[in-house]
Protein backbone atom coordinates (compact mmCIF):
# COMPACT_ATOMS: atom_id res chain seq x y z
CA UNK A 1 0.00 0.00 0.00
CA UNK A 2 1.03 3.41 -0.79
CA UNK A 3 -0.10 6.96 0.15
CA UNK A 4 -0.86 9.55 -1.88
CA UNK A 5 -1.30 13.29 -1.43
CA UNK A 6 -4.39 14.91 -2.97
CA UNK A 7 -2.85 18.38 -3.27
CA UNK A 8 -5.34 22.10 -4.02
CA UNK A 9 -4.64 22.30 -7.74
CA UNK A 10 -3.98 25.14 -8.93
CA UNK A 11 -7.20 27.49 -10.64
CA UNK A 12 -6.02 30.49 -12.60
CA UNK A 13 -3.28 33.14 -12.28
CA UNK A 14 -4.75 35.40 -9.86
CA UNK A 15 -6.11 32.42 -7.55
CA UNK A 16 -4.26 31.47 -4.68
CA UNK A 17 -6.59 29.84 -2.27
CA UNK A 18 -10.05 28.60 -2.06
CA UNK A 19 -12.75 27.85 0.22
CA UNK A 20 -13.83 24.08 1.21
CA UNK A 21 -17.75 24.18 0.79
CA UNK A 22 -18.20 20.27 0.94
CA UNK A 23 -16.49 16.70 0.70
CA UNK A 24 -18.30 14.45 -1.28
CA UNK A 25 -16.07 11.41 0.30
CA UNK A 26 -15.89 9.81 3.93
CA UNK A 27 -12.74 8.68 5.48
CA UNK A 28 -12.92 5.13 4.55
CA UNK A 29 -14.65 5.30 1.18
CA UNK A 30 -13.19 3.87 -2.02
CA UNK A 31 -12.06 6.60 -4.43
CA UNK A 32 -12.03 6.08 -8.51
CA UNK A 33 -9.37 8.14 -10.48
CA UNK A 34 -11.16 11.24 -11.98
CA UNK A 35 -13.85 10.86 -9.45
CA UNK A 36 -15.01 14.27 -7.52
CA UNK A 37 -13.76 14.01 -4.01
CA UNK A 38 -14.90 17.58 -2.76
CA UNK A 39 -16.47 21.10 -3.52
CA UNK A 40 -14.62 23.97 -3.37
CA UNK A 41 -15.47 27.72 -3.88
CA UNK A 42 -12.79 30.52 -5.46
CA UNK A 43 -14.65 33.92 -4.96
CA UNK A 44 -18.13 33.43 -6.65
CA UNK A 45 -16.89 30.22 -8.49
CA UNK A 46 -17.80 26.70 -7.74
CA UNK A 47 -15.20 24.26 -8.62
CA UNK A 48 -14.98 20.31 -7.82
CA UNK A 49 -11.36 18.49 -6.98
CA UNK A 50 -11.23 15.10 -8.18
CA UNK A 51 -8.97 12.67 -7.51
CA UNK A 52 -5.74 11.61 -9.63
CA UNK A 53 -5.81 7.98 -8.21
CA UNK A 54 -7.57 5.22 -7.47
CA UNK A 55 -7.86 4.14 -3.80
CA UNK A 56 -9.55 4.50 0.03
CA UNK A 57 -9.59 7.93 1.61
CA UNK A 58 -8.01 7.25 4.47
CA UNK A 59 -7.64 11.15 6.11
CA UNK A 60 -9.26 13.94 5.59
CA UNK A 61 -6.69 17.26 6.55
CA UNK A 62 -9.16 20.39 6.34
CA UNK A 63 -12.86 21.06 7.11
CA UNK A 64 -16.11 22.19 5.69
CA UNK A 65 -15.32 26.33 5.31
CA UNK A 66 -11.56 26.14 5.42
CA UNK A 67 -9.19 28.02 3.36
CA UNK A 68 -6.11 25.98 1.83
CA UNK A 69 -3.78 28.10 -0.08
CA UNK A 70 -2.89 26.14 -3.45
CA UNK A 71 -0.39 23.11 -3.54
CA UNK A 72 -1.29 22.51 0.26
CA UNK A 73 -2.38 18.49 1.03
CA UNK A 74 -5.99 18.52 1.53
CA UNK A 75 -5.99 14.31 1.96
CA UNK A 76 -4.51 11.60 2.02
CA UNK A 77 -5.26 8.43 -0.28
CA UNK A 78 -4.17 5.12 0.13
CA UNK A 79 -2.92 3.59 -2.99
CA UNK A 80 -2.30 -0.19 -4.39
CA UNK A 81 1.28 -0.86 -5.52
CA UNK A 82 3.97 1.18 -5.11
CA UNK A 83 5.13 4.14 -3.31
CA UNK A 84 3.01 7.35 -5.13
CA UNK A 85 6.39 9.30 -4.47
CA UNK A 86 7.80 7.56 -7.49
CA UNK A 87 5.02 8.34 -9.46
CA UNK A 88 5.31 11.84 -12.18
CA UNK A 89 3.67 14.67 -10.85
CA UNK A 90 -0.10 13.72 -12.30
CA UNK A 91 -2.77 16.57 -13.24
CA UNK A 92 -5.68 17.04 -11.90
CA UNK A 93 -8.66 18.73 -13.46
CA UNK A 94 -10.63 21.70 -12.46
CA UNK A 95 -13.87 21.65 -14.13
CA UNK A 96 -12.57 19.93 -17.00
CA UNK A 97 -9.23 21.70 -17.44
CA UNK A 98 -5.80 19.68 -16.92
CA UNK A 99 -3.92 21.70 -14.44
CA UNK A 100 -0.44 20.49 -13.25
CA UNK A 101 -0.23 19.44 -9.97
CA UNK A 102 3.44 20.73 -9.48
CA UNK A 103 3.81 22.87 -6.73
CA UNK A 104 4.20 26.52 -7.93
CA UNK A 105 7.96 28.17 -7.69
CA UNK A 106 8.59 30.59 -4.67
CA UNK A 107 8.42 33.41 -6.67
CA UNK A 108 5.32 32.37 -8.49
CA UNK A 109 3.91 32.22 -4.96
CA UNK A 110 4.32 35.73 -4.47
CA UNK A 111 2.99 37.17 -7.65
CA UNK A 112 -0.10 34.93 -7.27
CA UNK A 113 -1.05 36.09 -3.69
CA UNK A 114 0.24 39.98 -4.00
CA UNK A 115 -2.67 40.25 -7.79
CA UNK A 116 -4.99 37.99 -4.99
CA UNK A 117 -4.43 40.63 -2.07
CA UNK A 118 -5.29 43.10 -4.47
CA UNK A 119 -7.84 41.69 -6.21
CA UNK A 120 -9.52 41.25 -2.54
CA UNK A 121 -9.51 44.64 -1.91
CA UNK A 122 -13.24 44.71 -3.01
CA UNK A 123 -13.89 41.73 -0.49
CA UNK A 124 -12.78 43.89 3.31
CA UNK A 125 -12.48 47.16 4.31
CA UNK A 126 -9.19 48.03 3.86
CA UNK A 127 -8.52 48.71 7.84
CA UNK A 128 -8.40 44.56 7.66
CA UNK A 129 -4.78 45.24 6.39
CA UNK A 130 -3.99 46.63 9.80
CA UNK A 131 -4.21 43.15 11.17
CA UNK A 132 -1.16 40.88 11.49
CA UNK A 133 -4.17 37.91 11.68
CA UNK A 134 -5.13 36.01 8.64
CA UNK A 135 -9.21 36.25 8.04
CA UNK A 136 -10.95 34.04 5.29
CA UNK A 137 -12.92 35.90 2.36
CA UNK A 138 -16.11 34.90 3.89
CA UNK A 139 -15.68 35.67 7.63
CA UNK A 140 -14.42 39.53 6.08
CA UNK A 141 -17.57 39.70 4.66
CA UNK A 142 -19.50 38.47 7.55
CA UNK A 143 -17.56 41.31 9.47
CA UNK A 144 -18.34 43.76 6.85
CA UNK A 145 -22.08 43.33 6.79
CA UNK A 146 -22.65 43.16 10.15
CA UNK A 147 -20.18 46.30 11.30
CA UNK A 148 -17.77 44.52 13.00
CA UNK A 149 -14.34 46.51 13.06
CA UNK A 150 -10.48 45.09 12.92
CA UNK A 151 -10.65 45.85 16.75
CA UNK A 152 -13.45 43.62 17.42
CA UNK A 153 -13.04 41.24 15.15
CA UNK A 154 -9.94 40.21 16.74
CA UNK A 155 -11.14 39.59 20.11
CA UNK A 156 -13.09 36.85 19.03
CA UNK A 157 -11.53 33.78 20.16
CA UNK A 158 -11.09 31.09 17.27
CA UNK A 159 -11.46 27.60 17.28
CA UNK A 160 -10.26 26.45 13.68
CA UNK A 161 -6.63 25.75 12.67
CA UNK A 162 -3.82 28.08 14.53
CA UNK A 163 -6.49 29.65 16.47
CA UNK A 164 -8.33 30.90 13.27
CA UNK A 165 -12.04 32.51 13.39
CA UNK A 166 -14.53 30.17 11.45
CA UNK A 167 -17.78 31.00 10.10
CA UNK A 168 -19.61 29.70 13.55
CA UNK A 169 -16.77 31.43 15.57
CA UNK A 170 -18.19 34.60 14.16
CA UNK A 171 -21.44 33.79 13.58
CA UNK A 172 -21.66 32.86 17.47
CA UNK A 173 -20.36 35.71 18.46
CA UNK A 174 -23.03 38.04 16.35
CA UNK A 175 -25.52 36.08 18.00
CA UNK A 176 -24.50 37.02 21.58
CA UNK A 177 -22.78 40.83 20.47
CA UNK A 178 -25.58 42.15 22.50
CA UNK A 179 -24.39 40.78 25.89
CA UNK A 180 -20.87 42.25 24.95
CA UNK A 181 -19.12 45.42 25.45
CA UNK A 182 -18.84 46.94 21.87
CA UNK A 183 -14.88 47.96 20.83
CA UNK A 184 -14.17 51.75 19.21
CA UNK A 185 -13.28 50.97 15.59
CA UNK A 186 -9.93 52.58 14.94
CA UNK A 187 -9.55 55.62 13.15
CA UNK A 188 -8.81 55.91 9.65
CA UNK A 189 -7.18 58.62 7.06
CA UNK A 190 -10.44 59.07 5.02
CA UNK A 191 -14.84 59.65 6.25
CA UNK A 192 -16.32 56.18 6.80
CA UNK A 193 -19.97 54.85 6.58
CA UNK A 194 -20.86 55.00 10.27
CA UNK A 195 -22.63 51.18 10.85
CA UNK A 196 -25.09 50.03 13.50
CA UNK A 197 -23.98 47.42 15.73
CA UNK A 198 -26.95 46.14 15.54
CA UNK A 199 -30.08 45.24 13.73
CA UNK A 200 -32.89 45.82 14.44
CA UNK A 201 -35.04 42.89 15.18
CA UNK A 202 -37.12 40.94 12.67
CA UNK A 203 -40.92 40.18 13.86
CA UNK A 204 -41.79 37.16 12.33
CA UNK A 205 -45.28 35.53 12.54
CA UNK A 206 -45.97 32.27 11.85
CA UNK A 207 -46.87 32.61 8.14
CA UNK A 208 -43.29 33.63 7.17
CA UNK A 209 -41.21 31.17 5.94
CA UNK A 210 -37.73 31.94 6.76
CA UNK A 211 -34.54 30.81 4.10
CA UNK A 212 -30.74 31.37 4.63
CA UNK A 213 -28.43 32.94 2.37
CA UNK A 214 -26.67 30.60 0.25
CA UNK A 215 -22.99 31.24 -0.09
CA UNK A 216 -23.06 33.37 -3.66
CA UNK A 217 -25.63 35.71 -2.13
CA UNK A 218 -23.79 36.07 1.32
CA UNK A 219 -20.57 36.81 -0.48
CA UNK A 220 -22.33 39.17 -2.99
CA UNK A 221 -24.17 40.88 0.17
CA UNK A 222 -20.64 41.53 1.42
CA UNK A 223 -19.28 42.95 -2.18
CA UNK A 224 -22.21 45.81 -2.15
CA UNK A 225 -22.16 47.00 1.34
CA UNK A 226 -18.12 47.09 1.03
CA UNK A 227 -18.60 49.05 -2.24
CA UNK A 228 -21.10 51.32 -0.68
CA UNK A 229 -19.15 52.02 2.08
CA UNK A 230 -15.76 52.51 0.39
CA UNK A 231 -16.83 54.36 -2.50
CA UNK A 232 -18.46 57.60 -3.03
CA UNK A 233 -21.39 56.88 -5.78
CA UNK A 234 -22.21 59.75 -7.84
CA UNK A 235 -24.81 58.80 -10.98
CA UNK A 236 -24.70 60.75 -14.62
CA UNK A 237 -27.39 59.68 -17.06
CA UNK A 238 -27.79 60.26 -21.02
CA UNK A 239 -29.98 58.86 -23.69
CA UNK A 240 -28.71 57.91 -26.85
CA UNK A 241 -30.04 57.22 -30.44
CA UNK A 242 -29.43 53.67 -31.08
CA UNK A 243 -31.84 53.64 -34.13
CA UNK A 244 -29.42 53.15 -36.63
CA UNK A 245 -27.34 50.09 -34.95
CA UNK A 246 -30.78 48.28 -34.55
CA UNK A 247 -31.58 48.78 -38.06
CA UNK A 248 -27.99 47.75 -38.96
CA UNK A 249 -28.27 44.24 -36.77
CA UNK A 250 -31.37 43.30 -37.90
CA UNK A 251 -29.91 43.44 -41.41
CA UNK A 252 -26.78 41.47 -40.65
CA UNK A 253 -27.57 39.24 -37.82
CA UNK A 254 -28.49 36.15 -40.08
CA UNK A 255 -25.16 36.32 -42.44
CA UNK A 256 -23.07 36.54 -39.12
CA UNK A 257 -24.75 33.59 -36.95
CA UNK A 258 -24.14 31.49 -40.62
CA UNK A 259 -20.68 32.86 -41.02
CA UNK A 260 -19.30 32.62 -37.39
CA UNK A 261 -21.95 30.40 -35.68
CA UNK A 262 -22.47 32.75 -32.96
CA UNK A 263 -25.39 34.89 -32.29
CA UNK A 264 -24.81 38.73 -32.77
CA UNK A 265 -26.92 40.33 -29.76
CA UNK A 266 -26.31 44.72 -28.23
CA UNK A 267 -23.79 44.03 -26.06
CA UNK A 268 -20.93 43.40 -27.70
CA UNK A 269 -21.81 46.77 -29.77
CA UNK A 270 -21.89 48.24 -26.63
CA UNK A 271 -19.16 46.89 -25.22
CA UNK A 272 -16.99 47.79 -28.45
CA UNK A 273 -18.07 51.18 -27.95
CA UNK A 274 -17.21 50.88 -23.77
CA UNK A 275 -13.62 49.78 -24.22
CA UNK A 276 -12.84 52.81 -27.24
CA UNK A 277 -14.53 55.29 -24.81
CA UNK A 278 -12.10 53.85 -22.28
CA UNK A 279 -9.10 54.40 -24.66
CA UNK A 280 -10.09 58.03 -24.56
CA UNK A 281 -10.30 58.56 -21.20
CA UNK A 282 -7.88 56.50 -19.36
CA UNK A 283 -8.92 58.03 -15.75
CA UNK A 284 -12.02 55.89 -16.08
CA UNK A 285 -10.08 52.40 -16.08
CA UNK A 286 -8.37 53.06 -12.62
CA UNK A 287 -8.82 51.33 -9.12
CA UNK A 288 -7.99 53.03 -5.65
CA UNK A 289 -5.66 52.09 -3.09
CA UNK A 290 -5.73 54.00 0.02
CA UNK A 291 -4.47 57.50 -0.92
CA UNK A 292 -2.69 55.84 -4.10
CA UNK A 293 -4.67 55.52 -7.66
CA UNK A 294 -3.48 52.75 -10.03
CA UNK A 295 -3.88 53.19 -13.94
CA UNK A 296 -4.76 50.23 -15.39
CA UNK A 297 -2.39 49.12 -18.24
CA UNK A 298 -4.86 46.48 -19.88
CA UNK A 299 -9.16 47.36 -20.65
CA UNK A 300 -10.62 44.22 -18.83
CA UNK A 301 -14.45 44.66 -19.10
CA UNK A 302 -16.53 43.00 -16.60
CA UNK A 303 -20.26 41.98 -17.77
CA UNK A 304 -22.78 41.34 -14.73
CA UNK A 305 -24.86 38.46 -15.98
CA UNK A 306 -27.41 36.81 -13.67
CA UNK A 307 -27.61 33.19 -12.99
CA UNK A 308 -30.37 31.26 -13.29
CA UNK A 309 -30.80 31.06 -9.26
CA UNK A 310 -31.15 34.41 -9.46
CA UNK A 311 -27.71 35.28 -8.41
CA UNK A 312 -25.41 37.57 -10.27
CA UNK A 313 -22.00 36.95 -11.42
CA UNK A 314 -19.31 39.17 -13.31
CA UNK A 315 -16.86 37.25 -15.75
CA UNK A 316 -14.43 39.36 -17.36
CA UNK A 317 -13.43 39.54 -21.20
CA UNK A 318 -9.57 40.66 -20.82
CA UNK A 319 -7.87 43.04 -23.29
CA UNK A 320 -11.45 43.93 -24.76
CA UNK A 321 -9.73 47.18 -26.22
CA UNK A 322 -7.99 44.70 -29.05
CA UNK A 323 -10.91 42.71 -30.05
CA UNK A 324 -13.02 43.10 -33.10
CA UNK A 325 -16.84 43.08 -33.04
CA UNK A 326 -15.96 39.26 -34.15
CA UNK A 327 -13.84 38.62 -30.93
CA UNK A 328 -16.16 40.45 -28.77
CA UNK A 329 -19.43 38.46 -29.86
CA UNK A 330 -17.58 35.47 -28.95
CA UNK A 331 -16.47 36.50 -26.03
CA UNK A 332 -19.63 37.45 -24.56
CA UNK A 333 -21.18 34.29 -25.60
CA UNK A 334 -19.03 32.06 -24.19
CA UNK A 335 -18.81 33.47 -21.32
CA UNK A 336 -22.36 34.66 -20.87
CA UNK A 337 -23.08 30.59 -21.66
CA UNK A 338 -20.65 29.30 -19.30
CA UNK A 339 -21.98 31.16 -16.64
CA UNK A 340 -25.33 30.40 -17.21
CA UNK A 341 -24.31 26.61 -17.31
CA UNK A 342 -22.03 27.33 -14.31
CA UNK A 343 -18.66 26.33 -16.16
CA UNK A 344 -16.29 29.39 -15.37
CA UNK A 345 -13.43 29.22 -14.06
CA UNK A 346 -11.91 31.36 -11.20
CA UNK A 347 -9.59 33.08 -13.47
CA UNK A 348 -12.67 34.03 -15.64
CA UNK A 349 -14.13 36.44 -12.81
CA UNK A 350 -10.38 38.11 -11.92
CA UNK A 351 -9.05 41.00 -13.36
CA UNK A 352 -11.72 43.36 -14.38
CA UNK A 353 -10.64 47.17 -14.67
CA UNK A 354 -14.24 48.37 -15.18
CA UNK A 355 -17.65 47.31 -15.61
CA UNK A 356 -20.74 47.17 -17.77
CA UNK A 357 -24.62 45.57 -16.74
CA UNK A 358 -26.96 45.44 -19.12
CA UNK A 359 -30.82 46.17 -16.92
CA UNK A 360 -32.64 46.62 -19.79
CA UNK A 361 -32.70 42.85 -20.36
CA UNK A 362 -35.39 43.07 -17.60
CA UNK A 363 -37.88 45.87 -18.73
CA UNK A 364 -35.46 48.69 -16.83
CA UNK A 365 -35.02 52.02 -18.43
CA UNK A 366 -32.49 52.86 -16.72
CA UNK A 367 -30.95 52.27 -13.18
CA UNK A 368 -27.97 53.50 -10.53
CA UNK A 369 -25.82 50.46 -10.13
CA UNK A 370 -23.13 49.71 -7.29
CA UNK A 371 -19.30 49.55 -7.96
CA UNK A 372 -17.52 46.61 -8.74
CA UNK A 373 -14.42 46.91 -6.22
CA UNK A 374 -11.74 48.21 -6.68
CA UNK A 375 -12.80 50.11 -10.18
CA UNK A 376 -14.13 53.28 -9.85
CA UNK A 377 -17.08 52.98 -12.07
CA UNK A 378 -19.65 51.16 -13.88
CA UNK A 379 -22.17 51.48 -17.22
CA UNK A 380 -26.13 50.65 -17.05
CA UNK A 381 -27.29 49.70 -20.24
CA UNK A 382 -31.38 50.91 -20.25
CA UNK A 383 -33.61 49.20 -22.39
CA UNK A 384 -34.01 49.71 -26.26
CA UNK A 385 -37.60 51.64 -26.90
CA UNK A 386 -39.75 52.80 -29.74
CA UNK A 387 -40.54 56.41 -28.56
CA UNK A 388 -41.66 59.96 -30.80
CA UNK A 389 -38.42 62.07 -30.97
CA UNK A 390 -37.31 65.46 -32.71
CA UNK A 391 -35.08 64.70 -36.32
CA UNK A 392 -33.22 67.98 -37.39
CA UNK A 393 -32.68 67.92 -41.32
CA UNK A 394 -32.21 70.67 -43.71
CA UNK A 395 -35.61 71.03 -44.43
CA UNK A 396 -36.51 71.79 -40.61
CA UNK A 397 -37.54 69.93 -37.41
CA UNK A 398 -39.97 66.80 -37.59
CA UNK A 399 -41.43 64.07 -35.15
CA UNK A 400 -40.41 60.54 -35.65
CA UNK A 401 -40.31 57.66 -34.16
CA UNK A 402 -37.09 56.76 -32.85
CA UNK A 403 -35.06 53.80 -30.99
CA UNK A 404 -33.53 54.74 -27.82
CA UNK A 405 -31.89 53.87 -25.07
CA UNK A 406 -30.25 55.51 -21.30
CA UNK A 407 -27.06 55.07 -20.23
CA UNK A 408 -26.68 55.02 -16.61
CA UNK A 409 -23.19 55.82 -15.33
CA UNK A 410 -21.86 55.00 -11.62
CA UNK A 411 -18.28 55.93 -10.74
CA UNK A 412 -16.84 56.99 -8.01
CA UNK A 413 -16.78 60.67 -6.63
CA UNK A 414 -13.16 59.96 -4.67
CA UNK A 415 -11.35 60.20 -7.79
CA UNK A 416 -13.66 60.80 -10.30
CA UNK A 417 -15.50 64.64 -11.19
CA UNK A 418 -18.38 65.40 -12.58
CA UNK A 419 -16.46 66.25 -15.51
CA UNK A 420 -14.72 63.05 -16.50
CA UNK A 421 -17.42 60.79 -15.29
CA UNK A 422 -20.22 62.75 -17.92
CA UNK A 423 -17.48 62.98 -20.48
CA UNK A 424 -17.36 59.42 -20.42
CA UNK A 425 -20.54 58.55 -20.53
CA UNK A 426 -21.16 61.57 -23.02
CA UNK A 427 -18.42 59.34 -25.40
CA UNK A 428 -19.78 56.19 -25.35
CA UNK A 429 -23.25 57.61 -26.76
CA UNK A 430 -21.54 59.55 -29.18
CA UNK A 431 -19.83 56.38 -30.74
CA UNK A 432 -23.09 54.65 -30.63
CA UNK A 433 -24.91 57.33 -32.33
CA UNK A 434 -21.89 57.27 -35.20
CA UNK A 435 -22.35 53.66 -36.13
CA UNK A 436 -21.44 52.64 -39.38
CA UNK A 437 -24.09 51.18 -40.55
CA UNK A 438 -21.65 50.25 -44.06
CA UNK A 439 -19.40 47.98 -41.95
CA UNK A 440 -18.54 44.08 -42.49
CA UNK A 441 -18.51 42.91 -38.95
Amino acid sequence: MAKFELKLPKMGESVAEATITNWLKNVGEKIDADEAVLEIATDKVDSEVPSEVSGTLTEILFQVNDVVKVGQTIAIIETEGGSASEAPAPEVKVEGTPVSEAAPTPVAITDVVKTVEAAQAAVAPADFKSSDKFYSPLVKNIATAEGISVAELETISGSGKDGRVTKEDILNYIKNRGNQPLVAAPAVSQPTVSQSTQTAPVSVNGGDEIIEMDRMRKLISGYMVASVQTSAHVQSFIEVDVTNIVKWRDRVKDAFEKREGEKLTFTPIFMEAVAKALKDFPGMNISVDGDFIIKRKNINLGMAAALPNGNLIVPVIKNADQLNLVGMAKAVNDLGNRAKAGKLKPDDTQGGTYTVTNVGTFGSVFGTPIINQPQVGILALGAIRKVPAVIETPEGDFIGIRQKMFLSHSYDHRVVDGALGGSFVKRVAEYLEAFDTNREY
